[in-house]
């Protein structure tokens, strides 16, 4: 993620996912950087390029709601339905890093 983007990382990774935001380790803390307790760490990298193609997968237990919540806040949502029985859908963060999302 980009330096100084936190507020953006945890609106979209905490109250558009429902992601549970955890503190960093004393030794990392002044690196800037989010972590989620369900184990996505986003880090500080510059100059930043957002990741397209790999990308982290996160179940959720109702992914109509999540998709709908992404949708309202203009978040894109593509849903793939390549792979049989799972669905899934890709979005992108604030920063442009792909993100899928999916029903176990």
């Amino acid at each position: 993620m980009p330096a100084g983007e936190e507020a953006a990382a945890r609106a979209f990774y905490g109250d558009l996912l429902g992601l549970t935001e955890v503190a960093k380790p004393a030794g990392l803390a002044g690196r800037g950087g989010v972590w989620f307790g369900e184990g996505l760490h986003l880090g500080v990298e510059t100059p930043f390029a957002p990741a397209r193609k790999a990308h982290p997968a996160l179940a959720v237990g109702d992914l109509d709601a999540v998709a709908a919540r992404l949708a309202a806040a203009g978040h894109p949502v593509d849903w793939d339905g390549t792979i049989p029985g799972v669905r899934r859908f890709h979005t992108a963060d604030p920063f442009g890093n792909r993100v899928e999302v999916l029903e176990p």
